[in-house]
């Protein structure tokens, strides 16, 4: 059985093909600069023989349309599929799926202008998600197409949790409250975990963090989310790359009043300008890792701020979970960043978290225990697999549908 995945935002389209008899990908790809006056698509894609074949080309892809007609052509000439009838099923990255959505849904037209509806809740990924489903249901009417959403493992989150304490009729009226973000990478880890640790996920206590450029925390308490740092936007909770994370709202008042900022350019400051590279110029962790051990005062702070926001949150979340079984690393950054690792759960031995230095300085794309004997959590890193998540949640979906 193969399964398409596509992850379709304003100017990029990535694609992973699943074989789902062995989970095995047997292409991958992205087209970027979507509508410039120059565009990149690349294939990566096995042969029969196993051997591994990469393709490259500039050329001008101005939409959705045409990018997905190039992904088509590619994956044919490559030889993985002879049409795209061949498809099983393909599944749709959404970010936003706001109250509508506690599970993935069959593609129809009542689900696309749902995701249209979330637009000014979700306006930097619902609109070009929206574009690669319309253009993917006209391509290929005769498959299966299922939307997966990454709000859909936080809808059970408790009222008291997702509320926001401002007028409640904002809530009735405009449904502003916390989704939470990041939930199909979320939910991947926590099954990885559970398998694991030999333990049934429905008495899972964890606390999962996703580190990269966008970074988010969840509580896990029996398998489910019960609370999460991401808020209405993905702009709540941790310092990102170019994201602020959590500040006093009256900050934006503030900066209004003195510099004259419309809400435009507020919005472009937090979500663009600001979080780790708007205090050191740089959004990438190696480099601001490099940066501080030359010397960099502005690196160094950038870094301790997003060790000390992350072992905050760590903290907080192990006093509403009460015992915790694990907590996992995953994204860029928590599987590769030893040192964020190690400072981020650094002085939380009262909450039984002790981590092995030399255990964590191991370098592996493998799932791996960096705790410490004596430490009562465990701590794991654990590479995710949003993509191959959202396969599985396709497949699933496609057979409880034809059942």
């Amino acid at each position: 059985m193969k399964i398409l995945v596509l992850n379709a935002g304003s100017s990029s389209v990535k694609y992973q093909l699943f074989n789902m008899a062995n989970n095995e990908v047997l292409a991958s790809g992205v087209i970027e600069q979507i509508g410039e006056k120059e565009s990149m698509a690349k294939i990566k894609y096995k042969k029969p023989a196993g051997d591994e074949q990469k393709r490259e080309e500039k050329c001008s892809i101005h939409d959705h349309d045409a990018a997905l007609t190039w992904m088509s052509e590619a994956l044919i000439q490559s030889g993985v599929i002879h049409n795209l009838n061949d498809l099983d099923a393909i599944g749709h990255r959404v970010v936003q799926g706001g109250s509508s959505f506690q599970e993935p849904a069959m593609v129809d037209d009542y689900v696309m202008s749902e995701i249209e509806r979330l637009i000014p809740l979700g306006p930097l990924h619902n609109p070009g998600h929206l574009a690669g489903m319309k253009v993917s249901v006209h391509q290929s009417p005769n498959v299966p197409q299922v939307a997966v959403f990454d709000t859909a493992f936080h809808s059970t989150l408790p009222n008291y949790a997702y509320m926001y304490a401002i007028p409640y009729k904002y809530y009735e009226e405009l449904r502003i409250r916390r989704y939470g973000f990041h939930g199909t990478s979320h939910y991947y880890v926590t099954k990885v975990a559970a398998k694991y640790l030999k333990q049934d996920i429905n008495t899972l206590n964890a606390i999962t963090l996703h580190l990269g450029n966008g970074a988010s925390v969840t509580a896990i308490e029996n398998g489910q989310s019960i609370d999460t740092s991401m808020g209405l936007t993905p702009l709540e909770g941790l310092i990102m790359g170019t994201r602020s994370g959590d500040l006093d709202p009256a900050i934006l008042f503030y900066l209004a009043r003195k510099r004259g900022l419309t809400l435009d350019e507020l919005d472009k400051m937090l979500n663009k300008e600001s979080g780790l590279k708007g205090i050191c110029g740089s959004n990438d962790m190696r480099e601001i890792t490099r940066m501080a051990e030359e010397g960099d005062e502005r690196a160094q702070l950038a870094y301790d701020m997003f060790n000390y926001r992350l072992k905050k949150y760590i903290g907080s979340y192990s006093a509403v979970l009460g015992r915790v079984d694990c907590i996992v690393f995953t994204g860029g950054i928590g599987e590769n960043a030893n040192d964020v690792r190690l400072k981020s759960c650094e002085k939380l031995e009262n909450f039984g978290i002790k981590i092995d230095p030399i255990l964590n300085s191991v370098r592996s794309s493998e799932i791996r225990t960096i705790s410490a004997d004596d430490s009562k959590v465990k701590v794991l890193v654990i590479p995710t697999n949003e993509e191959l998540e959202i396969a599985i949640e396709t497949l699933e979906m496609i057979q409880k549908h034809h059942s």
